[in-house]
């Protein structure tokens, strides 16, 4: 039987950017060990059950298949999230959402709602750093609206729930100092589409019509009747539709209207706040 060691050295994923992790992160969840383990033991022996399930997962990822598909989990923010095929997988970027929602509004008592919540990865990282706020997680997947009540389940944040609607149909009534949301935003011609993780990834999640735009024109329409006064909206979108998405908000009456970049320098989310009539 081969060692920790022996099968780092001999394991190669040719056509992936992170090969090094990727084949760590699937050692280590093989063996029910951190990463660090594998240095600290290269020495250990694999047994066979653990090296069958570890090539399983390698063959998994030579197909293309995401890593946190394949380990059924994915970190954002602070937390570990259970993910799956019907959600889209959290990425380091959309964290800029959350660092924009915890600037805006102070940490006192809010009403918060997130569309489109998927892994509830914005409603739970909002949750965990602000306990008085409320916040409610919606998403038209009943799937999704599971997967993201049990990671707010198991994470023991109290003040996030989750419930199934269509953007805003569900929610007759009500009002939230903060609406957040990372949308589909992706044309449907976009030939990032069938290229890596995306391509294993619901296309419901990410496809937005013919300019990538139509889900965000819904919710820049739709969201002033959910604000409180003087309420905030933030939207994530393509790296080249900031320009669009602004004039959609100042159009529909925000105000403080502004894009920000996130951390490969690109103009990611827009914001605006809705004073009210």
């Amino acid at each position: 039987m081969p060692t920790i060691q022996a099968i780092l050295s001999s394991t190669a994923l040719p056509d992936s950017p992170t090969a090094r992790l990727d084949i760590e992160l699937l050692l280590a969840h093989a063996l029910g060990k951190s990463r660090s383990y594998l240095h600290t033991w290269a020495d250990k022996v694999v047994s066979d059950e653990q090296l069958e399930q570890f090539l399983a997962a390698i063959k998994r990822r030579q197909d293309g298949e995401p890593v946190a598909y394949i380990l059924g989990q994915q970190g954002f923010w602070s937390l570990d999230l259970e993910v799956a095929s019907h959600t889209l997988i959290p990425r380091p970027d959309t964290e800029l959402l959350v660092e924009t929602a915890l600037q805006l509004i102070p940490a006192t008592p809010a009403d918060v709602l997130d569309l489109g919540t998927g892994t509830g990865a914005i409603a739970l990282a909002l949750a965990s750093e602000r306990p008085a706020w409320q916040i409610t997680g919606v998403d038209r997947v009943p799937e999704a609206v599971a997967l993201a009540a049990r990671n707010g389940s198991r994470l023991q944040l109290a003040n996030a729930q989750f419930i199934q609607s269509n953007w805003f149909a569900a929610l007759s009534g009500q009002r939230y100092q903060l609406i957040v949301s990372n949308p589909p935003y992706i044309a449907a011609d976009d030939q990032h589409l069938g290229q890596g993780d995306v391509r294993f990834e619901p296309s419901s999640a990410l496809v937005a019509g013919q300019d990538g735009l139509d889900d965000i024109r819904l919710i820049v329409e739709q969201a002033p009747n959910y604000l409180k006064a003087q309420g905030w909206l933030l939207l994530e979108h393509g790296y080249d539709q900031a320009a669009s998405v602004c004039q959609l908000l100042s159009e529909r009456g925000f105000n403080q209207v502004e894009s920000r970049r996130d951390l490969g320098g690109h103009q990611r989310i827009s914001i605006g706040r809705f004073d009210h009539e």
